[in-house]
């Protein structure tokens, strides 16, 4: 099972969340990759769907992330985008699905972990220091592996 999402910010750093209708918490922009489909091209048909805006013409890699199966799902690939900067027009040109998505909002770094259950603010945060060291990382369960890691 592969997901890709996005990071965008706006003028301020702060990351843009979005609320699911379907489940509590939230969200980066983005969603499950369709069979065949590859994660950079799921990142950009969620993006439309989601954001009803057109993604950047480049998507940087920030982040994968391995997700062991368990008890709560079947684990899988995680890939994150940058999404870039956002301005005030582009924000306001956004359009959720009201379906799928409740609402959005931009919430600084240091916040992040009060919106999002552990795992997923850690990829936030990891793809938040990836985008300013100008290299993508790869996780294992919301975590850097050591260098004596299996």
């Amino acid at each position: 099972m592969a997901a890709a999402g996005a990071v965008f910010l706006d003028e301020a750093d702060r990351v843009l969340l979005v609320e699911p209708t379907y489940k509590p918490g939230w969200e980066i922009p983005g969603g499950m990759v369709e069979p065949g489909e590859s994660p950079l091209g799921g990142c950009r048909r969620e993006l439309v769907e989601e954001l009803g805006l057109a993604p950047p013409d480049v998507l940087a890699l920030l982040l994968v992330e391995w997700i062991s199966p368990g008890p709560k799902g079947p684990g899988g690939m995680r890939w994150v985008f940058d999404g870039g900067v956002l301005s005030r027009g582009r924000i306001d040109a956004i359009r959720l699905p009201p379906d799928e998505l409740r609402s959005f909002r931009f919430v600084a770094a240091a916040e992040i972990q009060d919106y999002m259950p552990p795992i997923r603010a850690r990829r936030v945060e990891h793809a938040l220091v990836a985008r300013k060291a100008g290299f993508a990382v790869y996780l294992e369960d919301g975590e850097l592996p050591s260098a004596t890691s299996p």
